[in-house]
């Protein structure tokens, strides 16, 4: 058996009011002053302060930083670096979805590792010696999972490329996933972030590096998603708590074993596009799942019946067909549209050469040409 490692998170907190654990931790670890990084929306619509209220009411300072934009960039990550820096922090706390925790992972690695000050250097697998600053996570969105993954994406504006990050040394030390962090989150966002924990699942149970221990995990967050997304997008309290922890169980996974080119895609979509991460994502994956079918053995089977699919008496073709039209109709169900208008044809050469380039393409089950690449991005037109 081929050697599998598998990193987590060494501690994490569960369910409805988690987040007040969090003055505890940081006076039993002797912390005292806290970096905050935010994005200004989470600021705006004063669900940061959930956290940083309780940080006032412990008498544990700490400074705000919320130049983070939704695909975060180099320049977010560089200004963030100085103002840890110039903070005299000793810890940091994010509070967001995957741009907010992609930004912090950026700035701890570099302040603890200063010789990739280079944003870009950090691309890929970088060599870096040394862990994050102590990192407490607290998701807001029921998706990404980057408070339990060990990568992270930055946007190069210049280039108009997303960088995958990977390394075991961003990985938060503590997360804190209260499903009450995302009760105010509204319904597009929950239902992008939603989908971009099913890709991440799907992608991650079909993926060449998969193994037990990650399909295990997998598994089980589609069956919590399949159950859970429709009512969180309802804002239903149970179907927040299920999505909470349907995005931390496959983020477990995925972040060990890689995804696919549905990734691929959605992230030269949004370098180029802007386009929400997750909307991207849910786009893209019903027509990558009719590309890799015939790759994918019997796990379509499994994928439709975790979605709630009687697959008895269904050959082969049918319960690949099933596991498809289930994820796609559960896309349509929570209100993604499945054209992208800003698509131009123009692009297209760009579109295709960046996703094939991109860090996930190499673990989907299937190897894609440009022209099928390109057949699968006309399929938005």
């Amino acid at each position: 058996m081929a050697v599998n490692r598998f990193v987590l998170n060494g501690i994490s907190y569960h369910g409805h009011g988690a987040i007040n654990e969090i003055p505890g931790i940081i006076k039993a670890r002797g912390l005292k002053k806290a970096f905050v990084a935010s994005d200004p929306d989470l600021i705006k619509f004063g669900v940061t302060a959930k956290v940083t209220d309780l940080l006032e009411q412990n008498g544990i300072p700490f400074a705000l930083y919320s130049d983070i934009k939704p695909n975060p960039t180099i320049e977010n990550v560089q200004n963030g670096v100085k103002a840890y820096q110039e903070s005299g922090a000793d810890f940091m706390i994010t509070i967001g979805g995957g741009s907010s925790m992609d930004t912090g992972k950026g700035i701890g690695i570099i302040v603890n590792n200063p010789e990739f000050a280079d944003v870009r250097s950090l691309e890929g697998v970088a060599p870096t010696k040394n862990r994050t600053v102590f990192t407490i996570a607290v998701p807001t969105t029921g998706g990404t999972g980057a408070e339990s993954t060990i990568n992270y994406v930055i946007t190069d504006v210049e280039r108009k490329r997303k960088f995958v990050c990977v390394d075991p040394n961003d990985i938060p030390d503590i997360a804190v996933v209260d499903p009450d962090m995302m009760s105010s989150m509204p319904k597009g966002l929950t239902a992008s972030t939603g989908m971009d924990a099913l890709t991440h699942a799907i992608e991650g149970y079909t993926t060449g590096a998969a193994w037990e221990l990650s399909d295990t995990l997998n598994l089980e967050a589609i069956k919590l998603i399949g159950k859970n997304l429709r009512k969180a997008v309802q804002n239903d309290p149970d179907g927040r708590e299920g999505m909470a922890l349907a995005q931390y169980v496959t983020a477990m996974a995925y972040s060990n074993v890689g995804l696919g080119i549905a990734h691929s895609m959605a992230h030269t979509l949004g370098a180029v596009y802007d386009t929400p991460h997750g909307v991207a994502c849910a786009m893209m994956l019903p027509i990558v799942m009719e590309f890799n079918a015939e790759y994918t053995g019997e796990k379509f089977k499994e994928i439709a019946e975790a979605l709630g699919v009687d697959t008895t008496g269904m050959d082969q073709a049918a319960y690949r067909k099933a596991a498809v039209d289930a994820v796609r109709q559960m896309s349509i169900d929570v209100g993604i549209p499945t054209k992208l208008e800003k698509l131009k044809e123009e692009d297209l050469p760009f579109l295709c050469e960046s996703a094939a380039a991109d860090a996930c393409a190499p673990g989907n089950p299937r190897h894609a040409s440009l022209e099928e690449f390109e057949a699968m991005f006309r399929k938005l037109m």
